[in-house]
């Protein structure tokens, strides 16, 4: 049932609160622990009972991590890499040249690096040698190694690591599976299809973070002690949160003391980028997806693979300084790549049609360093699948995003074993591809069909979810405080989003090019100050600059803005719609 009767905002999307189970289970929570209303909606809508709420609100490692040799495997991985550790033998990092491949190497190499063992780290660079283990790589790396240990990435990569040719391998990994795995000592990733899929939301930094407390177990068991796990949780939840991994279960807990963990600024990577961020403020889960990830993505997209890894493994605050500094250039040069591609590849598939189960596009010369970005924005904005594929010469590399209840990864898998592109893989959300250009017509055609028979065609604008209503006077400080108590927020669980009933306009004023800022009340209590972006990409901008004294409902999400030293609230406003229909 709609909420305030908006069946149809100024973006086209019905309302909807929450159910009348939800209401009153919300309401048993309140009573029982004395907390907010608002508070206790967005625990009801995430299925905590009263009794939870109180562990749920500071979820606790030792509560909520699992016993890492759930995870098959994972016994002879921990064991393999302390004896290379205690052998001194020569280790191998190969890693995806993501966010969660340059975490998890960091987290391997600085746990080595405590123990006085260094470790080569390899990221193949993403135009020549595209995602994952090959063949001449592998090869290069076995020569003058005794184990190399590939991270978030390796589970379908049989034909590159049979090129290890006797030196032990490791993949620790949590991209999908196939049917089969490549013959190497072990392949620890909860996303194996013999798994149990309780763990599938982990990402490949959490794995490796599993393999390092398994492996201090081991070193436990010999009387010694490891590094402390517990400083490297930045990691890990930098890992979590950039690579939009559901924010669930232990995942929540890595990322709330990961945060705790980076607020200390003991890491000089993680120091020196957020300063290049002008991130002056304690960290929240938001700065980790889009301040600090895409700096760090920016080297593997555009520039040189490694520097995001190095300098979350980098030790020296001047070194770590000069690459951030390189990578925030990157990250700059990076969006202006972006901007052109996205603006060719939405006329492109406008012109296709953007009600398809698939929203795709496809173009000669298009960074294959922007094409996963590019993919993101028209699954936002048509909210469809959607593929943008890069073509050099007759080599195209594409990147897919998916929307919620669509499984891309798994029907980019099928395309390759139907041998309708030349590679391909990925997990529910998130997929790449490489084929021919005689294969791109035929490929996207099967895709359609693929993701058209999971519902993809029969999704509509995404309807809107609130948790409730407020007025503007209890938009307070102390409230954001305890609704970013029940967070984090982010991949499967949502920000609590509030309506807030026939409200005034008395200031609204265009920014930059597609943002809109403005104030607003009840006209009984206090004014709160909004933030509209992209809203200028809608009809949203236009009718609230120009409301001529009108009223509307107004809805969106509540959060501290920090500016010269002094915090207030604001509403990152999401919609609205004329309060008299």
């Amino acid at each position: 049932m709609s909420f305030l009767g908006i069946t149809k905002s100024l973006t086209g999307r019905a309302w909807l609160g929450p159910s009348v189970e939800l209401d009153r289970a919300a309401e048993a929570i309140a009573q029982a622990t004395g907390l907010p209303r608002a508070l206790s909606q967005v625990l009801a809508r995430r299925g905590v009972a009263a009794s939870e709420a109180e562990a749920f609100l500071a979820p606790q490692l030792r509560d909520l991590l699992p016993d890492p040799r759930s995870l098959k495997d994972m016994e002879l991985a921990s064991s393999r890499l302390v004896q290379a550790l205690d052998a001194r033998e020569r280790i191998a990092v190969f890693a995806d040249y993501d966010v969660d491949g340059g975490t998890s190497a960091a987290l391997l190499l600085d746990w080595l690096r405590q123990q006085n063992h260094d470790a080569t780290l390899y990221i193949p660079d993403r135009i020549d040698e595209g995602y994952g283990p090959n063949a001449p790589a592998i090869e290069m790396l076995a020569s003058a190694h005794d184990l190399i240990i590939c991270v978030d990435c390796g589970t379908v990569s049989h034909e590159a690591l049979a090129a290890a040719k006797g030196t032990d391998v490791i993949v620790l990994d949590h991209h999908l599976g196939g049917e089969t795995l490549p013959d190497v000592l072990a392949v620890v990733n909860p996303n194996r299809q013999d798994e149990s899929g309780d763990l599938a939301h982990l990402c490949a930094a959490a794995v490796v973070f599993l393999t390092l407390v398994d492996a201090g177990r081991i070193l436990r068991e010999k009387s010694r002690q490891g590094p402390d796990l517990i400083a490297m949780l930045d990691l890990v939840a930098l890992g979590t949160v950039a690579d939009v991994a559901p924010l669930v279960g232990v995942n929540r807990a890595f990322v709330v003391q990961g945060l705790k963990v980076m607020s200390r600024r003991a890491r000089a990577g993680l120091v020196a980028l957020s300063d290049v961020g002008r991130l002056d403020t304690a960290p929240k889960a938001y700065h980790l997806g889009f301040v600090l990830g895409p700096r760090i993505n920016a080297g593997g997209r555009i520039g040189k693979a490694d520097l995001g890894a190095r300098l979350l493994a980098c030790t020296d605050m001047h070194e770590a300084k000069s690459m951030a500094e390189r990578l925030d250039q990157l990250n700059s040069e990076r969006r202006a790549i972006e901007d052109e591609v996205r603006a060719a590849a939405l006329a492109q598939a406008e012109e296709r049609g953007l009600d398809l189960p698939l929203v795709w596009a496809a173009g000669e010369g298009w960074h294959a360093g922007v094409v996963g970005i590019v993919a993101s924005r028209l699954k936002e904005a048509t909210g469809r699948p959607a593929v943008v594929i890069g073509f050099d010469g007759d080599e195209g590399k594409g990147s897919g995003r998916s929307v919620s209840g669509i499984d891309l990864g798994a029907s980019v898998q099928k395309l390759m074993h139907e041998e309708l592109i030349e590679k391909g893989g990925g997990h529910k959300m998130a997929a790449g591809l490489s084929l021919s250009r005689a294969q791109l017509e035929p490929a996207m055609a099967r895709l359609s069909e693929l993701l058209d028979k999971q519902g993809a065609g029969a999704l509509g604008p995404s309807d809107l979810r609130l948790d409730g209503a407020l007025m503007p006077g209890a938009a307070t400080e102390e409230l954001v405080n305890q609704l970013e108590a029940a967070g984090p927020y982010g991949a499967a669980a949502p920000g609590p989003r509030f309506a807030f009933p026939d409200c005034a306009i008395h200031f609204a004023k265009k920014v930059g090019e597609s943002h809109l800022r403005l104030t607003f009340s009840d006209g009984t209590g206090p004014r709160l100050n909004a933030i509209a972006f992209g809203a200028y990409d809608t009809a949203l901008g236009p009718a609230l600059e120009n409301h001529g004294g009108a009223r509307f409902h107004l809805t969106g999400r509540l959060e501290l803005n920090t500016w010269q030293g002094r915090t207030s609230v604001q509403l990152r406003l999401d919609d609205a719609a004329p309060a008299n229909t």
